[in-house]
């Protein structure tokens, strides 16, 4: 990163990604990561993973039942939590990178 634009949170931010994505849990980490990245998710995970993405207050109790079907609650919490760190990890790279482009 660009020294103009000082970033002291980013070790701990990488570890509670790597926690999140790598750590133990109910779902493959692989699909972890494929939900923060928002790209190769199953498709009955597509709608969800494009709106937590794009859209996340859109998001209604009504999917995520529709999910529990194949889904656990915890399953679902981990792919969801993926989903939001991941996305919020793309935003604010775009935004420092503004920074550092100003």
């Amino acid at each position: 990163m660009n020294p103009k634009v000082p970033d002291p949170y980013a070790g701990a931010r990488d570890t509670v990604l790597r926690t999140v994505l790598d750590g133990p849990g109910e779902t493959d980490p692989s699909l972890r990561h494929a939900m923060a990245e928002g790209v190769g998710v199953p498709d009955e995970l597509k709608a969800l993973v494009e709106k937590i993405h794009q859209h996340p207050y859109k998001v209604t109790d009504e999917e995520i039942a529709a999910l529990q079907g194949k889904y656990g609650d915890d399953e679902l919490f981990e792919l969801i939590v993926s989903a939001a760190i991941g996305a919020s990890r793309q935003r604010l790279m775009a935004g420092l990178k503004a920074l550092e482009e100003a």
